[in-house]
């Protein structure tokens, strides 16, 4: 599938979740309407568990463990998750959305798309 444009030609953005963004809740406060996603895999990431301490964060989604995804350039490691297209004001919005301690990458898929990603920040 190749992304759609918008109305100056450049691509939509594409986000792969893994974790809360693939919950229709989620999304239906994040964005105000549910994401058509296919499902992919992120290579060369590992998952792994992240403390949230922001409070407003843990309400909003019932808990203080969430799941993040670790770079380790493995070929044999994958995550499992969903690609979404969704508009650069939406991108803005699932920014806001993630607590301190993820970081948007850009990364590749199996399926070739390049695409964002919310990982675990860099401690260096």
């Amino acid at each position: 599938m190749l992304p759609r444009r918008v109305a100056d030609n450049t691509p939509m953005p594409l986000l792969f979740s893994y974790g809360t963004l693939q919950d229709e809740a989620v999304q239906l406060s994040t964005f105000g309407r549910l994401l058509n996603g296919e499902p992919d895999e992120l290579t060369g990431f590992e998952l792994g568990t992240f403390e949230v301490t922001d409070p407003e964060f843990v309400l909003k989604s019932g808990k203080a463990h969430h799941a993040t995804v670790i770079f380790n350039g493995r070929d044999d490691s994958t995550v499992q998750g969903t690609v979404f297209e969704i508009t650069e004001g939406e991108l803005e919005k699932a920014d806001s959305y993630e607590p301190a301690g993820y970081a948007r990458v850009s990364a590749t898929v199996q399926s070739g798309r390049v695409v964002w990603v919310y990982a675990a920040k860099s401690s260096s």
